[in-house]
């Protein structure tokens, strides 16, 4: 398996707390909240400063940066699921710290940047998502897109996101299928 990160990264700062190499093909995307509204550099530095077991492969901040703290060729530890990060690029967006978690809009708008370029470079042709958990955590019906809360009894990634994953999926779709290149921000 080759893989490469994203050219849209604006900060990296690698944590520790991942399991080298990833056992899988990358073939799922799993957006979490990060309930702090927060750059990307803040994530990441989090994420490598922490005594905590926990990490992303990206992080997309308040302002629209995006950061790198786990290289894709890398398993994150982010999912409550080792079977999920192994396949799946993980991505905390920075969000309000209560419900319904909203972000702003250019951390959405990079999201949508970010998640395309990860699909292109790793020849996920089409995201799926589906309302129903099953489907997700068994893709079934071609469902590419997971939830923190699929795994584990968290809300993440919030009301706010959790009701745009169709959205996320159809800006990305839109994207991909326009064969458009991804802003670098």
């Amino acid at each position: 398996m080759k893989f490469t990160n994203s050219p849209l990264v604006t900060y990296t700062n690698i944590t520790s707390h991942k399991t080298c190499p990833r056992e899988k093909p990358i073939d799922t995307i799993t957006i979490h909240c990060m309930v702090s509204q927060w750059t990307a550099k803040q994530c990441c530095d989090y994420f490598a400063n922490t005594r905590r077991e926990c990490s992303s492969n990206y992080a997309v901040g308040r302002d629209g940066s995006i950061g790198l703290s786990v290289d894709e060729k890398d398993r994150s530890w982010c999912s409550s699921n080792a079977e999920n990060d192994n396949r799946a690029i993980t991505i905390e967006v920075a969000s309000d710290k209560e419900a319904p978690y909203a972000v702003t809009d250019a951390a959405y708008d990079a999201l949508i940047s970010l998640v395309a370029d990860v699909c292109k470079r790793n020849n996920v042709k089409k995201l799926v998502w589906s309302s129903e958990k099953e489907d997700r955590v068994n893709h079934r019906n071609g469902c590419n897109m997971t939830v923190h809360r699929d795994f584990s009894n968290k809300f993440c990634p919030g009301e706010y996101l959790y009701e745009r994953q169709g959205e996320i999926a159809e800006r990305v779709n839109k994207i991909l299928s326009a064969g458009e290149a991804c802003e670098k921000r």
